[in-house]
Order: structure tokens, then sequence, then C-alpha cells
């Protein structure tokens, strides 16, 4: 099988791809290598494949028609995951015409490509923060997420909703994951876990928005990347909403208390304002995930978060 990946350079993406290839699968990439963050962590991510045969890169936008287009004809793509997009609650509030361009316009170009080309099998990467501040103690995927509180989040719903237009037009085999809170090597540096690593072992402070009671289910990158092979490989159905998550949320002081304790060093916190965007809580309920993907997250917080900390030491070292 030959899969397709946007945003195949990224966190998510480039993990995905070094296991497609582990399993005998062929892999395509796209990726625009913008500036959200620097360049040469994604050049760092990719480099270990470059060489490998059954791995192919294309840089270019996943909003450029005449490139998907390219990419379609001169490779036998099987199955599309679609991870391209422009990412962050609070950047999408700066910017919300770049979001909607990067997300709706990206998505719906993919479609309309895989449309005209006859692939038949998507997987989408969505969000958990389509859910708002949703008051549910568990967020299912049967429950109403007309209530985003962020364009980010508006973004990923309106994806979601287009996806299912298409899978019911033109056969398009379609699985929705809503990932939540994902962690590990290779995170983007925005992000809070490596983010808080950075500052308090360069003893700065860290940003607190709120009371520090926020809850995050936090997912390793790992237990997510298992999770989107076995939506490669579903055929039941032809369009599904699925959550990935933890299975186990982690407020946000016992977070910071626990990457103190694996650094052993304490933290300064610099309380701040909560942030217009961001959700209160995300638990995801993953019953859906188990029943039909087999989905079984494995890997603890605790054990994520050590994990974590021993390949930042390799990259830090030019390992």
């Amino acid at each position: 099988m030959c899969v397709l990946i946007t945003g195949g350079a990224g966190f998510i993406g480039s993990t995905l791809a070094d296991k497609l290839l582990l399993v005998g699968k062929k892999v395509v990439v796209l990726d625009n290598f913008n500036d959200y963050y620097d360049p040469s962590l994604k050049e760092r991510n990719i480099a270990c494949n470059l060489n490998n045969p059954n791995y192919r890169l294309y840089r270019g936008d996943v909003c450029d028609q005449q490139i998907m287009e390219q990419i379609l004809n001169e490779n036998d793509i099987e199955a599309v995951v679609h991870i391209a997009a422009s990412a962050g609650v609070r950047a999408s509030i700066e910017n919300p015409e770049k979001f909607v361009i990067a997300n709706i316009l990206g998505t719906l170009n993919v479609l309309e490509r895989m449309k005209n080309k006859g692939i038949k099998k998507l997987i989408f990467a969505s969000s958990s923060s389509v859910y708002g501040n949703c008051v549910a103690e568990k967020f299912s995927e049967d429950l109403k997420v007309s209530e985003p509180i962020s364009p980010y989040a508006a973004t990923k719903s309106a994806c979601e909703q287009m996806i299912y237009s298409y899978s019911f037009l033109y056969n398009i085999h379609s699985v929705c994951l809503r990932f939540f809170t994902v962690y590990g090597p290779r995170q983007r540096p925005d992000l809070a876990i490596r983010k808080f690593v950075d500052l308090i072992e360069a003893g700065k402070p860290i940003p607190v928005f709120g009371d520090g009671n926020t809850k995050r289910d936090y997912t390793y990158i790992d237990d997510i990347v298992d999770g989107v092979c076995a939506a490669i490989e579903y055929d039941k159905t032809p369009y599904e909403i699925i959550n990935l998550g933890g299975d186990h949320p982690i407020v946000l002081n016992e977070m910071i208390e626990i990457i103190e304790k694996q650094i052993g060093k304490k933290s300064t916190r610099e309380v701040l304002p909560s942030q217009k965007g961001d959700v209160d809580k995300t638990i995801s309920d993953i019953t859906k995930a188990k029943n039909l993907l087999n989905y079984h997250p494995q890997i603890s917080f605790k054990e994520g978060i050590k994990r974590f900390l021993s390949w930042r030491d390799e990259q830090n070292n030019g390992l």
C-alpha cells in the first residue's frame, strides 16, 4: 500500500511515516515547511527517511491544486492521511483567514483531487477542540459540536462535515480522528510540555494561564500513530468520527509537578489570565476507538514524559 501523508514532516506526520515504512508501506509526504516554527526541526524529522526507496517527499502547499495533482499522477496512492493544517487555537484568533484558507480550502483541495483520481480512503486529523467547553463528564463522538470557541476548532468541525459530504457523494471511505493533546518526541516547540521543559531547565518562569486547574487528556504520540494505522486498515463503514485520547486526563498543576520531578528541578510560575479560545477540559471517551480500531493506549503520562525527556537529551547531544 502507498499512503500519502499531508503535513508529513511535522510532529505527528513524520512519526506516522516512520511507522508505516517500518511495517512495509510506501510513503509519500507533502509538506510546505512553513515558518510557524523553525523549519529545520521538520528537516530533522525526515532526515532518516530521505534515502529510503519507499519514501518520497514533495515540498509544497496542500492548497496548491497542481502539486496535489502531480503527486496523485506520479504515485499509486491508495490512502490519504490528511494532517496538514494551520495549527494553534490562539493563533487562529489572531489570524482566522489564514486558518480558513489552510484548513478548509486545503481539505477541499484534497477531497477534490481524491474524487477526480478515484482514491477511496481518507484519514483526517481532527481535534478535541471541536467539543468546545463541553460540560459532559466524557466527550463522546455523538455529542453536539456546534459551539466551537475558536476559529481553529470551527475549521476542524467544518472539515468533518465536508468530508462526510464527499464520503456520501463519492464513496470516499473516511475516518475523522479527533486527537486529544498529543505529546512526545518531535513535539512542536510552541506546545506546553516542550515549552515548559525548556523554560524550567533554563531557570525561566513558565506561563500558567488561569488557576492551573484546566484538564487535558494527554495522548502519547506512539498511541496516536497506532490509532491512525488502525484507521487506515478500517473498512467496515463508509464514514466515522473517532476519538483518540490517552484515557487519563491530567490537571495542569499536576502536569507541571510531574515534569518537575522528572527533571529534578522546581519551576517558577508566572500566573496569567485565562486565554480566549482555551477550553476548560478535554476528557475523551475512547469506547468507539476500542470497538472499531482495537485502540488501547499503552503509555502513561509519566512514562511519556520520561520518553520525551530522553529524546530531547539525545537531540541536544546531537544524536
